[in-house]
């Protein structure tokens, strides 16, 4: 099995004057570089917003981490004439053997802050169940 990304790659713009005292910061050694000081100050907003994190996480019924579907789970779902909603806040994959039909018969809604993996096919298969 494929190892999977911990990690995806953000762009964001910032003003000339909140850069410039970014690299004062990393200057002064407060940081070792301009991405250790983003990663901390989103690490602290996370760590400062938990409550309500974890709060919505449970409301909303999510999966907070990965959910990764295999075809035989899908398999089994669609044998028990079942289907799922796939909620995750993290990443959510499935299976490059899964086809569209199968995600389409077994996948009722698709909901997913973070990453979604999935083959082509079965994304432009799903994109009306994805919110």
């Amino acid at each position: 099995m494929a190892e999977v990304e911990k990690s995806e790659k953000i762009t964001i713009n910032l003003g000339l004057v909140d850069l410039g005292q970014i690299d004062l910061l990393v200057d002064e050694g407060f940081y070792a570089n301009r991405t250790d000081f983003i990663r901390t100050a989103i690490r602290r907003q996370l760590d400062s917003r938990a409550s309500a994190v974890n709060d919505t996480v449970e409301r909303r019924a999510l999966t907070l981490g990965t959910r990764h579907l295999s075809r035989g789970e899908l398999e089994a779902l669609r044998d028990a004439g079942r289907q799922i909603e796939l909620r995750v806040l993290g990443l959510a994959t499935i299976a490059d053997d899964v086809s569209p039909e199968l995600a389409l018969a077994t996948i009722a809604s698709v909901e997913v802050l973070g990453a979604f993996r999935a083959p082509r096919a079965v994304k432009t298969a799903l994109a009306p169940r994805i919110t």
